[in-house]
This record gives C-alpha cells, structure tokens and sequence, in this order.
C-alpha cells in the first residue's frame, strides 16, 4: 500500500529539516515584526491602520509588502521591499550595459553571483532612502511627526539615525532570514515566503473585520465567491503550457543505430510567476517615497507635485488600477524575456544535436522559440494584470464609508501572491520527494 506523500514529508529526514527550518526562520520573522523602531510614538501609528481612502490604500500596500510590520511601525516596517527595488534596478540594467548582459550569458553562475553581491550593496541606500521616505509620508498622512525627534539638524541627528539605522538593519535582518530559509530550507523560495507569511497573517483579521461588519455582512460572499474563481484561473494559468515539437538524433548502440526520438519543450504561459506582482508594487510604491521629500518644498509647483504623485499612488481613483495593470504586464513581459535568455534553449539544444522540424539549430531555434514565448505570455501577462487590479477596480463601487482594506489583501495580487508561493513551495518538495524515490504528487 501506497503512503501518503504528506506522510512522507515527515518520513524523510532532509525534507523535514528543510521544513523544520523554513518555519522556524518564518516563526523569528514574525517575531522580529513585534520590536518597536526607537523613537516612534506608537499610539500614532496605530491610527494610520484606521486611516480610509487614499492614504489607507498606501497603509495597506506597505503593510502587506512588510508582512504586517507597518502596523506597529517595527524594525521590520519596510520588509524586503528595499532588496526587491534593488533587484529591479540590477535587472533594467543587464539589456542596457552590453557589457552586463554579455557577462550573464557567458557565464550564467558568475552572473549570479554577481547580481546577488550587488543587489546587497544597493539595498543598503534604498533602505535608507526608503526608511526617510516611509516615515515622511506617515507624517504627511496624520499631520504630525510620528517621531518624538526627526531631522538631520540640531539635536534631532542622533535620535533621526538611531531611528533609520534600525529600520536599515531590520531590512537587511529579513533578506538574511529569506537567503536561510533559500539556502538551508526550502530552496529559492526565501524572500517569497516572508512576504507570503505577512499576506497571510491579515486575512484572519480582514475576514473578522468584515465579519463583524452589521451593515455590510453580505460582502463576505463575494469575498469567497473571488477567492474560489481566482483560486481556480491562478492554478489553471499556471498550468498552461504550450508543446514545441523537438527531434533528438538517434543513438549508436554497438552496430545498431536507434531511430530519432520526438520530444517537444514546455513553454510556460505564466514564466514569471507572482514575481511580477511584487515588482509592479515595489516599484510604484519608490515614487511615492521620493514625493514625500518635497511635500514641504518652497516651490509651490514642487509641492503640488509630490501632493498629487501621493495621492495617485495610494490606491484610489482610476489611475492607479490602471497604471497597476499597465506595470505589471510590462514586468510579465520583461521578467519573462531575462530568464528565457538566460536558459539559452538554442544553444542547449544545439550541443545535444536536437532540432526544431523546419528550424535552423542554435541562434534561429533561439529565435524561434522566444518569438513563442512572447506570445504565449500575452494571455497570462494580460490574467495576472487584471487579477492584480481587480480590488481597485471594485474599490471604486464600495458603498460609502466601507474600506476596500478587508477585501485587499483576499482577493486581489495578495491572494495571487498567496497561491503562487503555495503552488511553487509545493513543486519544490515534489521535486525532494523524486529525489529521495517517492514518485508521487502533493498536488494534482
């Protein structure tokens, strides 16, 4: 009789360690969320939670983004966000540098290897710039400074830096606890589960909020009625896949020569995964961190600049849902592109004599299957924009007074982020499970 693969889990002692440890490392996480920044009255942040329209969406983003730190202004109130923003910039980098892009393809490890070393340097001013930033925009929203002492003059410096260093080294503190849990437990899926921990931590508390809710009680089945439909495209999505027929030469065995064997390679519709999401939020969150150094510029025309870019940006109104769809399609696109480059299919395909019927084999394959690619990846770009602006699209229909804060983090990219951890997590440990000889599926 078969055991159970979740039975298994525990059997093997390789699997269960890398278990063990990603939730242990996810259970500091959480802890760490609980210390206090030095220097921030507390009772003062917690009415940016109750905060509604514009500024409650942009207290919203950034809670879900810090996995939940925001609401108690901790050391970890900005998350990972920092490195993620890091990384964008690394990434838009490698097709502009003919340089950085010819290092990637040459030699794929040391590319690696080298994004990693200097996504860590740039994440350390981005976290200073965001940590600036942050606390700006919160004394902004509630018109008083949220710190007992915040300048860079007088003798508001040494308290400022106290107050900034610590939300630095509470940002590199969580990419570090994300490189553990990649490299000791659940490979590749560190900074991933930290934002998922955070996700997933308020939806208990949004569902009570609506819950609790007499008048709008009724909205709670359309929160499950999304959860289910988005629980569905996302896993049908990400199964979707498109079959390129390929030919592999035959084999000389003794005298014998076998005939040619047809394969074919899978083309992903959704390549990217949920990365897209988090790029398109951590990149439209940077601008409204770099207004809010200007809401008190001289210059009126400066000033009305970082009032608007704040407001738009913070979630309500037309313009963000759409400047949200638009990103997050672009990113789809570009996310995708970098990492079929970086496969190299043409070359590999070469070196093992296979071809493509009808293709010339190297850089023509190449070019053949990413004009595939780009194509099939326009429907799934085009599912996870929708899905990802879907709640802000909804927000706009929201009967008075009710917050869009109890569907947000349910039904629209943070349950799209939420499932796709779940569904990546679990292929990993599949692939663990073939390893140790169990041929069986967690998931169907």
């Amino acid at each position: 009789m078969k055991r159970s693969a979740w039975r298994y889990l525990w059997k093997s002692k390789d699997i269960r360690r890398k278990l063990l440890i990603s939730l242990a490392l996810l259970a500091i996480y959480r802890l760490a969320s609980n210390v206090p920044v030095p220097g921030i009255d507390r009772q003062l942040v917690a009415q940016l939670t109750q905060t509604g329209g514009a500024a409650g969406g942009l207290i919203n983003l950034l809670d879900m983004l810090s996995g939940g730190a925001v609401s108690n202004f901790s050391v970890l109130a900005m998350g990972v966000y920092p490195y993620i923003t890091a990384q964008i910039i690394l990434q838009l980098l490698i097709p502009i540098i003919p340089a950085l892009e010819k290092k990637m393809q040459e030699d794929p490890r040391e590319g690696r290897t080298w994004m990693e070393k200097w996504t860590i340097i740039l994440t350390v001013p981005m976290a200073a710039l965001s940590a600036v930033g942050q606390i700006n925009i919160f004394n902004a929203i509630l018109g008083q400074s949220v710190a007992t002492q915040f300048g860079f003059s007088g003798g508001a410096l040494i308290p400022t830096l106290a107050t900034v260093i610590s939300m630095m080294a509470g940002t590199m503190f969580g990419v570090w606890l994300g490189e553990l849990i990649s490299e000791f437990g659940i490979r590749g899926q560190g900074l991933s589960l930290i934002i998922f921990a955070g996700i997933v931590v308020n939806i208990p508390r949004n569902l009570m909020a609506l819950l609790s809710d007499q008048t709008y009680w009724w909205l709670i089945f359309i929160v499950v009625a999304l959860l289910i439909v988005t629980i569905f495209a996302v896993v049908y999505v990400q199964q979707g896949r498109r079959h390129v027929p390929v030919m592999f030469p035959g084999r000389r065995v003794g005298n014998r020569m076998s005939m040619p064997v047809k394969s074919s390679v899978p083309l992903m519709v959704n390549m990217a995964g949920m990365i897209p999401i988090i790029f398109a939020q951590s990149i439209m969150t940077f601008p409204t961190i770099l207004a809010s150094f200007f809401v008190n510029a001289d210059a009126n025309w400066l000033r009305n600049m970082s009032n608007w870019i704040q407001t738009t940006l913070s979630g309500e109104g037309l313009i963000y849902p759409v400047l949200f769809f638009v990103m997050v399609v672009l990113f789809t696109f570009f996310y995708t592109d970098v990492l079929f480059t970086q496969q190299n299919y043409g070359e590999n395909l070469k070196k093992q004599g296979a071809q493509i019927p009808g293709i010339a084999r190297g850089a023509a394959t190449q070019k053949y299957l990413t004009k595939v690619q780009r194509r099939i990846t326009l429907p799934g770009a085009l599912f996870l924009g929708v899905v990802a602006a879907l709640p802000y699209f909804l927000g706009l229909f929201l009967p008075e007074g009710l917050s869009q804060a109890s569907i947000f983090l349910v039904s629209s990219s943070g349950l799209l982020i939420v499932v796709g951890v779940v569904r990546d997590t679990f292929q990993i440990i599949e692939t663990d499970l073939k390893l140790h000889g169990y041929d069986d599926h967690l998931i169907s």
